[in-house]
């Protein structure tokens, strides 16, 4: 693969998706036009969501925790105009006191070190479009006002999914630090929390919940933002802003 031939801004990589939210937003680019880089650890499970995803899907080999992998997936990577940092895991769902120290250098080691290299890995291929765009999957559970709400349902679940959560929080600060060092470049980073959503990730999750594809939709809305569009956010997927 030689990179993208298409125009700067119709380019975009989507982390973690060979399933889940990032597949359909992945599948809702492509259906906009653009030329997608499907973004999966495993290449067969990669391959076989470009060929559902359509359009000009592309597979890009990419571990988010192995840097020789995004090293190489970045040399692939000319130019591109949208970063959807969306690969994400849940190891542990015990409060602090109760998790070991491995569950959180697991759940960090994706979750926050993953969005940092992959960002700065393709840094020079997004200064070469004239309208990038950074949007980080975070999820509710990372925000700290609503944490110390005693009336919140977080506050009340009692610390649970603490290397989770926290590593929310930590992707909230980078995306705010990221926005305010890439703005005078004309970046528009933001954060989304895609609310609970039936995925490998959510086992608690069932049917009745949202449809991965409506959290999608809400990425994909902070991807195409316009030059006006806000940066530094937090945002739920129907486009809410969401408390740090």
């Amino acid at each position: 693969m030689n990179g993208s031939t298409a125009p700067n801004d119709s380019t975009a990589l989507v982390t973690g998706a060979n399933k889940g939210i990032g597949k359909e937003i992945a599948r809702q680019l492509a259906a906009a036009g653009m030329t997608v880089y499907v973004g999966s650890r495993d290449a067969g499970r990669g391959a076989r969501a470009v060929e559902e995803i359509g359009g000009d899907a592309r597979l890009l080999v990419l571990d988010v925790t192995d840097g020789r992998s995004i090293a190489d997936a970045a040399r692939q990577v000319d130019r591109l105009g949208i970063l959807v940092n969306n690969a994400g895991i849940m190891v542990d769902s015990g409060s602090a006191i109760e998790a070991d120290i491995d569950s959180f250098r697991r759940t960090y080691e994706t979750n926050l070190f993953g969005v940092l290299a992959v960002t700065n890995a393709f840094l020079p291929a997004l200064r070469r479009s004239t309208r990038p765009r950074i949007v980080n999957v975070s999820s509710g559970t990372g925000s700290l006002t609503w944490s110390a709400d005693p009336e919140h349902q977080f506050a009340l679940a009692a610390g649970s999914s603490a290397a989770y959560r926290s590593s929310k929080s930590a992707v909230n600060a980078v995306t705010l630090f990221y926005a305010q060092a890439l703005a005078a470049e004309g970046f528009k980073v933001n954060a989304l929390a895609p609310g609970l959503r039936k995925t490998d990730l959510n086992a608690r999750a069932t049917a009745s919940d949202g449809d991965p594809a409506e959290a999608a939709a809400g990425v994909v809305r902070l991807a195409l933002l316009p030059d006006d569009g806000p940066t530094g956010q937090f945002f739920s997927w129907d486009g809410t802003a969401v408390p740090w």
